[in-house]
């Protein structure tokens, strides 16, 4: 879908990014492509390990750090776990270094302390340890250490606006893990039912966490949690709130401007699919403050990943089965443009970036 240049609103969205970048990861044509902000031209793509996952954007060292997870497949439906993390240059878009995390395993998640230059991230257990989250220094490149999360398998990761807090959501896992980034210690567990993705709001003070794990959607006849964002109180550590939602979440993401975005995916289970028969999915948004929902549209098959543009007017939707990226005006909640990422199979498009003009 690609609306007419003529469009005013269209004209008003993309105003003053000539320059931007939005990176997208195609988890199996095993490629990152730099589409121009501005136009939405393919700029061109970069070869990455099999099978990336997600990306981070680091605006101090202007690098992207792209996870590469499994060498084939995704969690638990895998032909084995990988080890390395892909440095890129988005300007020259090269691969700069590959870091192997090794004997860690299943690298996912990312979240970037740019002031402290730190990356964490996420990366799952073994027999002999639970999961946890590899310290990157941003500089050298070189892990510091590792946190562990008292679970098997973290996947998403996010922090607090102070560098102090982390948070892993863990899909099987009965909880949300909190951990001291300065300490570098598990202090905490949240009770919810399985978790996938997170963000913590601008004042530090809650998380918002989609839950429960998707996949107690799948094959279960029982009862079932109810689908939403958990809302977390950062001071007590408990769950103060819930957002509800129709569908079950995967990625939630907050913009700059306080709207608090979630990926609802509409599946049913199928023998024949691996991924399931999905339909359409929705992004439903919520005022983070107030916590007031403010609309849904429908988007691509199985939303996986979301970002924004800097000033909170543009999201952009990796639908990982579709392989297509929805391009959203946020004011007026709908889809401006569509872009098809190239994939060699099932699963297509994942991690996302939004990557400024040099200054």
């Amino acid at each position: 879908m690609q609306p007419s240049s003529h469009d005013p609103g269209q004209r008003s969205a993309r105003s003053g990014r000539e320059g931007d970048v939005l990176a997208v990861v195609s988890q199996s044509g095993a490629t990152v492509s730099f589409f121009d902000a501005a136009s939405d031209r393919l700029l061109g793509t970069t070869d990455v390990l099999a099978e990336p996952h997600e990306l981070c954007f680091d605006p101090t060292q202007r690098l992207l750090w792209c996870t590469t997870a499994y060498n084939s497949g995704y969690y638990h439906v895998n032909s084995g776990r990988r080890t390395e993390v892909t440095v890129i240059d988005p300007d020259t878009r090269r691969v700069v270094e590959v870091i192997d995390l090794a004997p860690e395993h299943g690298p996912h998640g990312l979240a970037l302390d740019p002031a402290r230059r730190r990356l964490y991230v996420s990366v799952e257990g073994s027999a002999d340890r639970p999961g946890g989250v590899v310290v990157i220094d941003t500089v050298t490149r070189r892990p510091l250490g590792r946190i562990d999360t008292d679970a098997p398998g973290p996947h998403w990761f996010a922090i607090d606006p102070a560098g102090t807090a982390g948070y892993a959501a863990n899909k099987e896992a009965p909880f949300v893990s909190v951990v001291d980034l300065e300490r570098g210690t598990l202090t905490a567990t949240v009770g919810v039912p399985g978790s996938e993705g997170l963000a913590v709001s601008a004042d530090g003070r809650h998380v918002f966490v989609a839950a429960p794990y998707a996949g107690a959607f799948s094959g279960s006849t029982g009862e079932r949690p109810a689908a939403g964002i958990r809302v977390i109180d950062a001071r007590t550590a408990s769950v103060v709130d819930t957002l509800p939602t129709e569908h079950v979440i995967l990625p939630v993401h907050l913009t700059s401007t306080g709207t608090l975005l979630a990926g609802e995916v509409r599946i049913t289970p199928d023998p024949v699919y691996r991924l399931g028969r999905h339909a359409p999915g929705r992004l439903t948004a919520f005022a983070a403050d107030g916590r007031r929902r403010l609309g849904s549209l429908e988007v691509g098959l199985g939303p996986l990943a979301i970002t924004s543009s800097p000033d909170g007017r543009l999201a952009y939707v990796a639908c990982v089965v579709s392989s297509t990226v929805e391009i959203v005006d946020l004011e007026t909640l709908r889809v401006l443009a569509r872009l098809d990422i190239p994939r060699l199979g099932e699963p297509g498009a994942h991690g996302l970036a939004y990557v400024p003009r040099p200054a």
